[in-house]
């Protein structure tokens, strides 16, 4: 009876232990267009506000093709990004998936892009080019307009419009970059330059235990000083995330890995795991997050809430340390 009640007096401690510690829900069949009910839920979760005050009315162009593999995490994260714009007012969305959304003329009317995804065809790795070339998954008529081009005019337009997101964010406007969108342009070092690195490879989906780089830095502040743990792809990286030109928010933690994971050198010898950064590309801003592959990660108030801090950063209306370590 003595150790009952010691187990008993001890229960409630475990247990706030275990609920201070940040967990998403656990993985569940989510795919799809997102129902009504979970739309709902997100609204509900979302921040009431914005934490900062917006210099001006903001808009965020959201890009969502995907010419590649297709991610079924993508119109949720959509949803994800309007939810947080209608409920707080810190922006509004436009969301297309055209390519001509990057002609100079339609960015000048926005104030950062939101890349939701974008995963491209290899082995080019270029969104661009896969559509000019018509080569989509699940869309055989998505360059039918170009087909008149011969392949070195699709070259030479899917170069300028990379160029013209390049410019875009130098000059001093926002990028947003969701998961899988980092391979958008996995082949182009000046866009590995501006995202902070390259999709390398994924070992298979696990739970992740993440903690916060510097607890104390603004954009985390959702977190309470807490990481989380929740079932997501763990992205690795190449190209410039080898110099760690960025401030790092979020890092996966390497022995709290599957075995077959830890065993793997080609993940071992990567050093930090770090699936979140902020930087600067000219005078401009960058905000990449890896969480998640999986609509759950977003049920928490706290995911939302760092959502709305980077976007907010990449609009220039947080201002917070984004200088390397």
């Amino acid at each position: 009876m003595t150790r009952l009640l010691f187990a008993l007096m001890l229960f409630p401690a475990v247990l706030l232990t275990a609920q201070s510690y940040h967990n998403a829900p656990p993985e569940g069949k989510i795919a799809g267009i997102p129902p009504k009910a979970w739309v709902e839920k997100i609204d509900r979760l979302a921040p009431a506000q914005a934490t900062a005050k917006p210099a001006k009315n903001r808009t965020v162009l959201m890009f969502s093709l995907t010419t590649g593999y297709q991610h079924s995490v993508s119109p949720y994260a959509s949803e994800v990004i309007k939810v947080l714009a209608k409920k707080t007012g810190a922006f509004t969305v436009v969301e297309s998936s055209d390519i001509e959304c990057f002609s100079p003329e339609n960015l000048s009317k926005f104030d950062a892009v939101v890349l939701n995804n974008n995963c491209p065809q290899s082995p080019d790795r270029d969104i661009f080019l896969d559509v000019l070339n018509n080569k989509a998954t699940g869309d055989k008529t998505i360059g039918s307009k170009y087909e008149d081009l011969t392949p070195q005019q699709r070259k030479q337009k899917a170069a300028e419009l990379e160029q013209n997101l390049l410019d875009f964010v130098s000059s001093g406007k926002g990028l947003v970059s969701l998961h899988g969108s980092i391979a958008m342009q996995n082949n182009s070092a000046e866009f590995s330059k501006m995202m902070g690195g390259s999709f390398d490879f994924h070992p298979p989906r696990q739970e992740l235990t993440l903690e916060l780089v510097d607890p104390d830095h603004p954009l985390v502040t959702a977190f309470n000083g807490q990481g989380f743990i929740h079932s997501d792809e763990l992205y690795l990286f190449k190209n410039e995330y080898a110099k760690t030109n960025f401030r790092p928010l979020l890092e996966a933690m390497f022995d709290k890995l599957d075995e077959k994971s830890r065993n793997n050198k080609r993940i071992s010898q990567k050093g930090r795991l770090y699936v979140s950064w902020i930087k600067r590309y000219g005078n401009g801003r960058v905000f990449f997050v890896s969480p998640s592959h999986q609509p759950e990660s977003y049920e928490t108030q706290c995911m939302l809430r760092f959502y709305l801090d980077g976007i907010q950063y990449a609009l220039g209306d947080l201002s917070c340390e984004d200088s390397p370590l």
